[in-house]
Order: structure tokens, then C-alpha cells, then sequence
């Protein structure tokens, strides 16, 4: 008999999003940062997550705070530097919380040595192959190469300036101008990226969300889009920017690297909608997870939310893969706001957590969401996302969901910062909001988290590794998993709950009935 498969330790977990600048501030500069999480490990060894995804923390001028990395091998002082890094992963595995990292490896930053190389060396030099560079159209070569357009708004294509002082090639930048694209072609792009694996594994690291993971590669020829969509986060399937065959060879490479580290995982970024084509990227010798963004996108209605589900397991299954669910993340509006602001999109935050903690596989709690964190409205002079000025003030980005945790205190900076001058302003009417707050109150949304994390990681009854659905009323969902019950009602008057042990309400029953906008867990 062989030796039983032991499952991986992603397999089930509950990894918690971090976005350094807003988590916690220990230097007083207003700016989040490594020692800051540090502080705060108890806190989430408290909460009860399993694992810590940071949003990028490498060198960076801040462009797209982060994203756009000038060296992928080395922390920026902002955020404490290499050593931070190095202490948070020693103290986080101490409490048995694995580590894992944001890499970017579509483009890089216009301050890398590389492209700053390219555009010294002039074109047809081999600096620039690592980029995409192109002749323009038009006699002159003053029109782009094609009629892409950026993700964060207005064309993906900026003229550069010669050596000799001429206007002369263009390069391809998908996301903000200064975020030249890499050419994935060219071998030492990938070659360069293995070290920048090696090395963060190496130190302890103990895997990587890949952002735009389906991006990397380009359609031979760059052909014009069909459709000038540029709004964040809508590509469609049909969008020659994204989701290129060759990616598949990319990903391969990159687990051949990542299997040599055992334990180690690989999340991918990877909005493609076609099922079939999102579950290429989940083939056992390419990524380990994906997020499937169709529970974020769902609307706090019955039919679409078991539309969202159904659809993300059924694309997990087609390769046997594990599949991953989140509701928040950085990039999208705060749940709360999402489902109708106030009680009542609190009432439903709440509700969903449940939803997607019943389900089977990892999940992804954004930080701030166990504290019912809503949107915040920020003042068009603060905003900081490329968005808003690429898309012409038309998109306000997603600065709105990145503002700073709320610690204690009764006014801001609400004990994240020494410094009231925060990197984004904190709403004054968030002090009853604050951690300190929520672990003094039973009822609070912070408590009812960390009961909900304990039951999912301790009671036997989310051992089960697939979904049943059960009858249920109009308007509301009810399925079986394992011993497991999830109920949600979704509609405007209680419902009947089946004749079972209850474990966990979002909202208190009334007169025995589930109310709406509220989840229950039985057993």
C-alpha cells in the first residue's frame, strides 16, 4: 500500500490579506509598514487566520504603490527594509502563520535598471527586447503602434525621447505609464524572475500571489482590440491583451522552480471568465490556486450568488483543482458599501462571510473586513490611485477600500499611526469601528469573525470536500457539506431553518426563523 497523501496545508486555510501602507504604521510617517504588521501578529494569531498575503512591499517609486517595482529583490525603506521582512517572517512562523508575497511579473517599474538601460541604449539594442518598444504608425511613426488602451485609462502606449533628443519608439505599458511591460519572449526576462523566486523562498517565504497572471504574454503582432474597454478590472475574454496562450509555458516555468520548495504556493491573479479557460491555469504542473472573481462580482441576490458558486467550482473541477474564494480585496469596493451601505450591508457582509466560509477550499479575508469596514468617500484632493487621473476624473480607483485599520482611540489616526497626517484620511465616524472596541463588544462584527474562523478551522463538520444543494425558499440558498448546513436568506421575510443544531447566526433568529440578510451554520 502506498503512503496516504497528506492534504497541503493551503488547501483549507484562511489567508489574510494585508495591504502594508494602511495595516499598521510603527515609525509615525503616516505610512504603514513591516515592523507595524509585526506589532500586530497577535492580533492575528488572535483572529485565527492560517496565513498572511502582503500586497507588494519590494523597492518602488510608489506609482501604483507598489506595483510598479524597480528591484523585486529587496524591500523598500517605507516599509522598513529587508531586515523588517526577515524579522516578520521569524516571528510569523513562531505563531505557525505561513508568509506569502505579492510578485509582478508582467512589468516592472520605469525606474528599473532595466529600462532605464532600454531607453539610454537607443533602439534595435538589446536593453530594449526585455520591454516591448515599437515603431510608431504614420509616416512620422506619431501614432502608437496599435489602439490598446491601459487598464487604469487612456492609451497604453507612451513615446519616448531618443538619445539623440528625437521623438522615436513607443513602449507598452497595460496598467500606468510608469509600468513598462516586460517582454516574456526574451529568456532573460524569465531568467531574471527565477532568482527573484529563489530568493524570497530562500529567506523563508512561503509563497507568492501572482498578479495579472494572465497577463505576461502578447498575441503575436499586437493586433488592435475590438472593443476599447479600459475600465479597471472588465476585460473580457475576448481582449487580446490578456490571457495568451504562451502564458501557460510561463507558468509551467515557474512551477518547476516552485516544486524544488516544498509546502511552497502559487495564487494567481487571473480574471478570465470562460471556465474552461480559467481552469488551464490550474493544471497540475502550472499555478497551485487561482481566484475565481465571481463571488466578488455576485449581487446579494440568491440566484446569482449559487450562479457565482456553482460556476467557480465547476471551473476548479474541470482540473481537479482547490477552489479559492474571496468577497474584498484591494481592488474592489468594501463588501458593506457593495451590498447597500449600513446595517443592512453590514447585515449582508456578515452574511456572505458565512457563505464563503462554508465553502470548501482557502479563503481570503481583506484586511479591515472583519471589522465591517465600509468604502470610504474620500475627497478628490487626496485620491492617489493612477486611475483617477488616467481615466480623466471619470474613475475614482480603488483608494476608497485602502484606507488605514482602525486600532483604538475615539478619533483619528485611531492608534495606526503616531501621526495624524495618514497616508489617506480615517473618517472620524469610525471609532466605534475600532479593534479595541469590536473585542470589548460579543456582538461585534470582529467577534463574530473570530468565532466563525474557530468553528471552520475546529469542528468536524467542514471536513467535507464538496457541495449538495438542499430545497429552500424563494430568495434564499441553503446547501450541505459534509455534517455542515449553510443557510442564507436573501430575501425580505424569515425563513424556516431545518431541524439541526445550530452553530453560528449572522443575525440573531427571530422567533426561531432566520431573518433576512442573514447566514445560518448547523449541524
Amino acid at each position: 500500500m502506498g503512503t496516504p497523501q497528506t492534504e497541503p496545508w493551503w488547501s483549507r486555510a484562511v489567508f489574510y490579506q494585508i495591504y502594508p501602507r494602511s495595516f499598521a504604521d510603527s515609525n509615525g510617517d503616516g505610512v504603514g509598514d513591516l515592523d507595524g504588521v509585526l506589532s500586530r501578529l497577535d492580533y492575528l494569531d488572535l483572529l485565527g487566520i492560517d496565513a498572511i498575503w502582503l500586497n507588494p512591499v519590494t523597492v518602488s517609486p510608489m506609482a501604483d504603490h507598489g506595483y510598479d517595482v524597480a528591484d523585486p529583490r529587496d524591500v523598500d525603506p517605507l516599509f522598513g527594509g529587508q531586515a523588517a521582512l526577515e524579522r516578520l517572517i521569524a516571528a510569523a512562523h513562531l505563531r505557525g502563520i505561513k508568509v506569502t508575497m505579492d510578485l509582478v511579473p508582467n512589468h516592472t517599474s520605469s525606474a528599473h535598471p532595466w529600462f532605464q538601460a532600454a531607453l539610454a541604449a537607443g533602439p534595435g539594442t538589446a536593453p530594449r527586447e526585455r520591454y516591448i518598444f515599437r515603431d510608431g504608425r504614420g509616416s512620422d511613426g506619431s501614432e502608437p503602434p496599435n489602439n490598446w488602451v491601459s487598464v487604469f485609462g487612456g492609451p497604453a502606449w507612451t513615446r519616448v525621447t531618443e538619445p539623440d533628443g528625437k521623438p522615436g519608439q513607443w513602449y507598452l505599458h497595460l496598467f500606468d505609464g510608469e509600468q513598462p511591460d516586460l517582454n516574456w519572449d526574451n529568456p532573460e526576462v524569465f531568467d531574471d524572475f527565477e532568482k527573484t523566486l529563489r530568493f524570497w523562498l530562500e529567506r523563508g517565504v512561503d509563497g507568492f500571489r501572482i498578479d495579472v497572471a494572465h497577463g505576461m504574454a502578447k498575441p503575436p503582432g499586437l493586433p488592435d482590440m475590438e472593443h476599447l474597454d479600459n475600465r479597471l478590472l472588465r476585460a473580457k475574454d475576448e481582449d487580446p491583451r490578456f490571457d495568451n496562450p504562451n502564458v501557460h509555458a510561463i507558468h509551467r516555468d515557474i512551477r518547476t522552480v516552485i516544486d524544488e520548495y516544498p509546502g511552497a504556493v502559487t495564487i494567481g491573479e487571473v480574471w478570465v471568465y470562460d471556465n474552461a479557460r480559467w481552469a488551464e491555469y490550474l493544471r497540475a504542473d502550472e499555478l497551485h490556486l487561482g481566484f475565481n472573481f465571481r463571488l466578488v462580482q455576485a449581487h446579494f441576490d440568491a440566484a446569482d450568488i449559487r450562479d457565482a458558486i456553482e460556476n467557480s467550482l465547476a471551473a476548479a473541477a474541470i482540473e481537479n483543482a482547490t477552489p479559492t474564494w474571496t468577497l474584498a480585496n484591494h481592488d474592489v469596493d468594501r463588501e458593506v458599501t457593495r451590498y447597500g451601505g449600513g446595517d443592512i450591508g453590514l447585515d449582508r457582509a456578515r452574511a456572505m462571510a458565512m457563505v464563503m466560509l462554508a465553502l470548501p477550499g482557502p479563503a481570503f479575508v481583506y484586511n479591515g473586513q472583519e471589522l465591517g469596514l465600509p468604502n470610504v468617500e474620500l475627497p478628490d484632493e487626496v485620491l492617489q490611485d493612477p486611475t483617477w487621473e488616467r481615466s480623466g476624473h471619470t474613475e475614482r480607483g480603488r483608494d476608497g477600500c485602502r484606507v488605514p485599520i482602525p486600532w483604538n482611540g475615539e478619533t483619528p489616526p485611531f492608534g495606526f499611526s503616531a501621526s495624524e497626517d495618514t497616508w489617506l484620511p480615517m473618517p472620524r465616524d469610525w471609532a466605534e469601528l475600532t479593534v479595541e472596541k469590536q473585542l470589548t463588544d460579543n456582538g461585534s462584527t470582529l467577534m463574530f469573525f473570530r468565532r466563525a474562523l474557530e468553528l471552520r478551522r475546529e469542528h468536524m463538520a467542514f471536513a467535507g470536500t464538496e457541495i449538495e444543494w438542499l430545497a429552500a425558499p424563494r430568495h434564499a440558498l441553503l446547501f450541505q457539506r459534509g455534517d455542515l448546513v449553510c443557510a442564507l436568506n436573501a430575501g425580505r421575510r424569515p425563513i424556516a431553518l431545518p431541524d439541526a443544531e445550530l452553530l453560528l447566526v449572522s443575525k440573531p433568529l427571530v422567533d426561531g426563523k432566520l431573518p433576512p440578510n442573514a447566514a445560518a451554520w448547523l449541524v
